[in-house]
C-alpha cells in the first residue's frame, strides 16, 4: 500500500494543534515555529487547532496560556482557533460514512473480552494486537448491543509514508490492527478527529514531533479510505537536554512563558528555536526575514537536537544589540507587565531611550539589561549596595571633589570628559582606573555599570555633578 509523496499544488497550509492540558512547552513552541516558518515563507497559512476532546483536563485556563506563549513568540495565525470538540458530529459522520461503504465494520466485543483476550496473549507469549471476530461477521447475527466503529486495516503488504525529513518509513500491514474510530459511546477517538480536522482545514504539511510517526500509519488508512490526499508529513526529532535524555522539568525550565519571565527577548528565542534541529549551512544568528527565506523541511536533521542555555543566551545577547531602540524599550515594558514587575515612568523610559547606545551591548536577557540601566532608572539620592558603597573611600572621594568642579565647565562630549577625568587622575599620581570603581559608585551605586562617561553623557551634565556631589557628602 505504498503511494508516491504527494505533490502540493494548492497553496500551503499548516497548522499547530496542541492540547490544552498544560502551558505551551518549549518543543510544542518548536513545532508552531517550524508550521508558522514554513507557511509564512511560502505566502501560505498557519492555522491554529486546540484539540480539547480530553475534557478532563482540558481547561479554558490552559488554552490561553498556550496562545499566550504563541503570542509572545510573535506566531500568528491565521483565522479563529479551531476547537476539536466543536467538530465531534462530523468526525463521527464520517466513521458512518465508511461503515456505509464496507471499509468499516461494527464491533460488538467488549473491553472485558479485549482484555482478557490481551492477557491471554501475553501470557502465551504472542502477539497482543486484538483481531476482531467481527471484521467479517454477517449482520445478521448483530446483537442488539452497542458497537464501536472499527476501520478495516489491510491485511497483507506494507505501508510507506513517505516523510519530507525520515525519509521513506515502512510497515509491515500485519503489524496494523482494525483501530476503534467510534467507541461504543459513540464518540470519535483522537486518531479519526485529527486526520477528519486537517482535512477539512486544507491542511497540505503535517509538521510535528517524530513521537507521531507510527500515528501515521493508522491515520493513513483514514485518508485512503476516504479517498483524501495525505499531506506531506514530516515528522522532526524530539528536543533532548544536555544530558542526552528527552527534555523535561529535571533540566530546568521546560514552558515558553518560563523563558518570557525569564528575560529572554522573542526574537532570540525565535532564533535559537529554528536553529535547534535546522539548520542552513553555518548561520547561527539570522532575523525572521531570513528565517523565513531560508527554511525548508530539507534542512531539518533526523538526530534530536540538546538544548543549551549558553547558545541561546548568546544569541539572545546578539538579537538585543541588533534591536530598534523603540522596539527593545516595547519588549522591555512587555516584559515587565508579564513578571508584574512596575511600569516604567515616562523619565525612565525617555532615560532608556536615551541610554539604549550603552545598555545594548553584552545584555543577554532584559533584567541583565535593567541591572545594566540602574543608573538611568534610579533617582537621587542613589542608593548604593555594599560594593559600592565600600568603593567610596575617603581617597576616592578626595578623587571626586578634585573632578568635580572640572566637570561643572567642560564641554559635555566623550572626548572633553576623558581627557578631564584623566587629567584629574594624573595630578593624583594614579591611573584613571583607580577613579572609574568610586565614580561608578556615585553615579550608579554599583561598581559593575556601563562606561563612565556613557553615563555621563545619558544623565547630563546637572544630574552628573549633583550625583558626584551626594557621593561626597556621605563622607562628611
Amino acid at each position: 500500500m505504498s503511494s508516491p509523496a504527494p505533490t502540493t499544488a494548492r497553496p500551503v497550509v499548516t497548522r499547530f494543534a496542541p492540547s490544552p492540558t498544560g502551558a505551551l512547552h518549549i518543543g510544542g513552541a518548536r513545532t508552531a515555529l517550524f508550521n508558522w516558518l514554513y507557511a509564512r515563507g511560502r505566502g501560505g497559512k498557519f492555522l491554529l487547532r486546540i484539540e480539547d476532546t480530553d475534557r478532563a483536563r482540558s481547561t479554558p485556563e490552559n488554552t490561553d496560556k498556550i496562545l499566550a506563549g504563541l503570542r509572545w513568540l510573535g506566531l500568528d495565525w491565521d483565522g479563529a482557533p479551531l476547537s476539536q470538540a466543536a467538530g465531534l458530529d462530523r468526525h463521527a459522520a464520517v466513521a458512518h460514512e465508511l461503515l456505509a461503504a464496507g471499509k468499516a465494520y461494527k464491533c460488538f466485543s467488549t473491553p472485558e473480552e479485549i482484555e482478557a483476550f490481551r492477557a491471554q496473549a501475553e501470557a502465551e507469549k504472542r502477539s497482543t494486537l486484538f483481531r476482531s471476530p467481527w471484521r467479517d461477521a454477517d449482520p445478521a447475527t448483530h446483537p442488539d448491543q452497542p458497537f464501536a466503529i472499527r476501520i478495516k486495516a489491510p491485511r497483507e503488504g506494507a505501508t510507506t509514508i513517505h516523510d519530507a525529513v525520515q525519509g521513506a518509513v515502512t510497515l509491515a500491514n500485519e503489524q496494523l490492527d482494525d483501530m476503534v474510530m467510534l467507541r461504543s459511546d459513540g464518540t470519535p477517538v483522537y486518531m479519526l478527529a485529527v486526520v477528519v480536522d486537517d482535512h477539512d482545514m486544507g491542511v497540505t504539511h503535517i509538521i510535528r514531533g517524530d513521537d507521531h510517526l507510527t500515528n501515521a500509519f493508522r491515520q493513513k488508512m483514514i485518508y485512503d479510505a476516504m479517498g483524501w490526499d495525505v499531506p506531506v508529513m514530516a515528522h522532526i526529532p524530539l528536543i533532548f537536554g544536555p544530558d542526552g535524555k528527552k527534555l523535561s522539568k529535571r533540566h530546568g525550565a521546560t514552558a515558553a512563558a518560563d523563558y518570557q519571565a525569564m528575560g529572554y527577548p522573542a526574537a532570540g528565542m525565535r532564533n535559537y528555536l529554528t536553529r535547534l534541529g535546522w539548520s542552513h549551512g553555518d548561520d547561527e544568528f539570522f532575523t525572521d526575514a531570513q528565517a523565513k527565506e531560508w527554511f525548508d523541511l530539507s534542512g531539518i536533521g533526523k538526530a534530536p537536537a540538546r538544548f543549551d542555555v549558553k547558545k541561546l543566551e548568546n544569541l539572545c545577547g546578539q538579537h538585543i544589540a541588533a534591536s530598534d531602540d523603540a522596539a527593545l524599550l516595547h519588549e522591555l515594558r512587555a516584559f515587565l507587565q508579564a513578571t508584574g514587575a512596575p511600569a516604567l515612568t515616562q523619565r525612565q523610559q525617555d532615560g532608556l531611550l536615551t541610554a539604549m547606545f550603552c545598555l545594548k551591548e553584552r545584555a543577554k536577557t532584559f533584567p541583565e539589561l535593567i541591572e545594566k540601566a540602574r543608573f538611568v532608572l534610579t533617582e537621587r539620592p542613589v542608593s548604593r549596595d555594599d560594593a559600592a558603597a565600600a568603593a567610596l573611600t575617603a581617597e576616592a572621594r578626595t578623587l571626586i571633589a578634585d573632578l568635580t568642579p572640572h566637570l561643572q565647565n567642560a564641554s559635555w562630549n566623550r572626548e572633553t570628559l576623558e581627557r578631564v577625568a584623566n587629567a584629574v587622575a594624573e595630578t593624583h599620581g594614579v591611573k584613571f582606573g583607580k577613579m572609574a570603581g568610586p565614580l561608578r559608585a556615585a553615579l550608579a551605586g554599583r561598581t559593575v555599570s556601563p562606561s563612565v562617561f556613557d553615563m555621563m553623557i545619558v544623565l547630563g551634565r546637572d544630574e552628573t555633578v549633583a550625583r558626584l556631589q551626594d557621593a561626597m557628602e556621605e563622607g562628611v
